[in-house]
């Protein structure tokens, strides 16, 4: 996998020794277990997998060749090009705009770009309808579209589907930028509708099996279903596709109630259902994999970094809390004492703050973590607030000698 030049300010020397460490010991991946760093009152177990992810990477360094290269130009991103405040707030302070927020609200009208405009695609993709105002105005975005590989891999899985004449399942919150784009593009290509949960999975069964009128469900689906979508004629063959970012458990769920359902009323040999198979990018499927790894280890708590509004490192955050007291930080700067956190809870979707989060009186274990979005050394600088509440820590260098000592051996 190629190198990108991802500016340093990012990298953590830290970080990457450890996860050079593992990759050259298990290049394969088949190893999820935790990288264990034991300062003396407070021992860190650190995800295999976690940080910035290819398509991350590449969006980063298009986003600032394309500053290099156009001085003086207006550039502009779409939407939030990756779901981290530190990225965001770097590119905004360098000059970029964004067009949209990450619902989709306009902050700037259409009206202000012009043809001389750089508009940069982010990771996320974008909809067909903003690529056609995009195309009417004379911006061409091919050159940095950041669109994430992964992506569209689900575009083209759902391009299939609709060739096929079946109805397209996401799973995915309506929302988001991403699922917003895959129903853009599905909804080109077949009947189309976004489910974000079993809850809602279950919902739409009720339409499968015809015990539910249709005006019921255009209530229950409202903004959720591609035109002209009949559930009394579009509900007979599916095929599920999703966000890249969901949890590959809820995924696989989802996919396996409905396939019951339509071979339970059409029968497996009539092929009712389109076996897919769950189109999660592999980084989040690493960093799923590594945090139930961690999560076998046991800990008095786990600290998991990354965006509010990050998809997936809110479902790190979901995994962790079934097992340890966990808090959701975007950066040391939320650790506000040793005695106090400021943290988020993605349920209420507001920030709080937790006391006494670090047990007294013990050594403690504490998960480390963090997003596919978020900055190795925003990772490192919450290890090193940590430690700074603590007195005769082992020195940073010791520890990571043994651990290449160790992993040598």
């Amino acid at each position: 996998m190629r190198e990108f030049e991802v500016p340093e300010f990012y990298r953590s020397p830290i970080i990457s020794m450890l996860k050079d460490i593992r990759k050259t010991l298990d290049p394969k991946k088949k190893d999820f277990s935790p990288t264990k760093l034991d300062f003396g009152p407070v021992r860190f177990l650190i995800a295999r997998h976690f940080g910035f992810c290819f398509g991350v990477e590449n969006a980063i360094e298009r986003a600032y060749k394309a500053l290099d290269e156009n001085p003086g130009k207006n550039i502009y991103f779409l939407s939030e090009m990756i779901h981290n405040p530190l990225v965001n707030s770097d590119l905004q302070s360098r000059g970029i705009q964004f067009i949209m927020d990450t619902k989709g609200n306009q902050l700037i009208e259409w009206s202000s770009i012009t043809s001389e405009d750089l508009v940069i695609v982010p990771a996320f993709g974008t909809t067909i309808e903003t690529k056609e105002i995009l195309s009417e105005k004379g911006v061409h975005t091919e050159e940095y579209n950041t669109t994430c590989p992964f992506v569209e891999r689900v575009w083209k899985m759902s391009k299939k589907l609709g060739d096929k004449e079946y109805t397209i399942v996401i799973h995915g919150k309506s929302n988001h930028e991403e699922t917003r784009a895959t129903f853009s593009h599905a909804s080109q290509e077949g009947p189309a509708i976004i489910v974000k949960n079993i809850e809602e999975t279950k919902v739409l069964e009720q339409y499968i099996r015809g015990k539910k009128s249709k005006n019921d469900f255009y209530n229950d689906f409202k903004g959720k279903y591609s035109e002209g979508f009949d559930p009394e004629i579009h509900l007979k063959r599916i095929g599920v596709v999703n966000q890249t970012t969901m949890l590959a458990s809820e995924t696989k769920e989802i996919a396996a109630y409905i396939k019951g359902v339509v071979e339970d009323l059409y029968g497996s040999e009539n092929k009712a259902f389109a076996d897919t198979r769950d189109s999660l990018c592999y980084a989040t499927n690493d960093n799923q994999s590594a945090t139930y790894g961690l999560l076998e280890e046991g800990a008095d708590l786990a600290i998991v970094v990354g965006g509010y509004n990050s998809s997936n490192t809110t479902h790190l955050v979901e995994l962790c809390e079934e097992k340890c007291p966990t808090y959701f930080v975007t950066g040391k700067d939320k650790l506000l004492s040793d005695k106090e956190i400021a943290h988020f809870d993605w349920r209420k979707k507001e920030e709080g703050t937790s006391l006494n989060y670090l047990p007294d009186g013990k050594k403690i274990d504490i998960i480390l973590t963090s997003g596919a979005s978020c900055p190795d050394s925003t990772v490192e600088a919450v290890l090193r607030k940590v430690l700074g509440f603590y007195e005769n820590t082992r020195p940073v260098e010791e520890v990571l000698k043994e651990v290449e000592e160790l992993y040598e051996n």
